[in-house]
């Protein structure tokens, strides 16, 4: 269970939208939060279904927040974005409360939720930044019409049958690319055909030409939601927590670490 449930973070279609706070292991000084997006092709799922990835980041000094979003039975597109981004405020706004530094929020997003995750950090003001992004078999472009382009997904799964291209250039991750961008890093199953692969190839790609720092793991034989078997789960958190930690947390110690223990690190540097 998380420490603290129902935590209103904003007020919408005259309701509260709510997140569940999963406190960091005591022992840790990460002070750092990660916010989880949930999936569920932005159609279903709620923000319950954190609780294996939360409980395992919370064990590993991550303070993790579950967050509620507008699905589109309720609100058009991008009602969520904004629900995304409004949890981030609210995170930034009480990162005394949650023990952490406020430019030490990173994000945790799975499909449809790892869509929002990147969208809400290739789209962020200064308020709204992220320090990194966990996007696991995220949508990242979309098409109109029967065509597919590479790692493409329809534009009316999120969009409606009405949707333009502008709107789906708008809403694609891979159109806010940017030098700007967050470190990134993708995984994905090699046999998910719900999200094909390749949507994680090209934005991993578009990020490493942009010039940010950019990790990718492709699962051989796994399809999409493979991280919902345990023993996957255990082994992605472990490689999300050390990301963070190279990217967030721990950046400039890991380095040192690297540099002190590795004589290949700088071989070719400056070339």
């Amino acid at each position: 269970m998380p420490d603290r449930i129902d935590v209103p973070f904003c007020h919408a279609n005259g309701r509260d939208l709510c997140l569940d706070i999963y406190e960091a292991a005591p022992g840790y000084d990460r002070r750092t939060a990660v916010i989880y997006v949930h999936g569920g092709g932005w159609k279903r799922g709620d923000r319950t279904m954190a609780a294996g990835h939360a409980r395992l980041l919370a064990a590993e000094g991550f303070t993790t927040v579950a967050c509620e979003y507008r699905l589109l039975g309720e609100s058009p597109w991008p009602a969520m974005l904004d629900d995304v981004r409004a949890a981030i405020a609210w995170v930034r706004g009480h990162a005394d409360e949650l023990g952490i530094e406020p430019e030490r929020i990173a994000l945790q997003g799975h499909s449809a939720g790892g869509h929002l995750s990147l969208l809400a950090a290739g789209t962020a003001d200064a308020d709204g930044a992220v320090a990194a992004v966990a996007a696991f078999y995220a949508p990242v472009t979309f098409h109109v019409g029967p065509g597919r382009g590479h790692g493409t997904t329809p534009a009316d799964s999120l969009l409606g049958d009405d949707a333009t291209e502008q709107q789906a250039r708008e809403a694609s991750p891979l159109s806010h690319v940017s030098s700007d961008f967050p470190p990134t890093f993708f995984l994905h199953g090699g046999a998910d055909r719900i999200v094909v692969p390749s949507a994680s190839v090209v934005m991993y790609e578009a990020l490493r030409k942009a010039g940010v720092p950019t990790d990718m793991h492709l699962y051989a034989g796994q399809a999409h939601g493979f991280d919902r078997v345990n023993v996957m789960r255990e082994l992605v958190n472990q490689e999300v927590v050390l990301f963070l930690r190279r990217t967030v947390s721990e950046r400039d110690e890991i380095e040192r670490q690297v540099l002190a223990e590795n004589p290949f690190a700088t071989v070719g540097a400056g070339a």
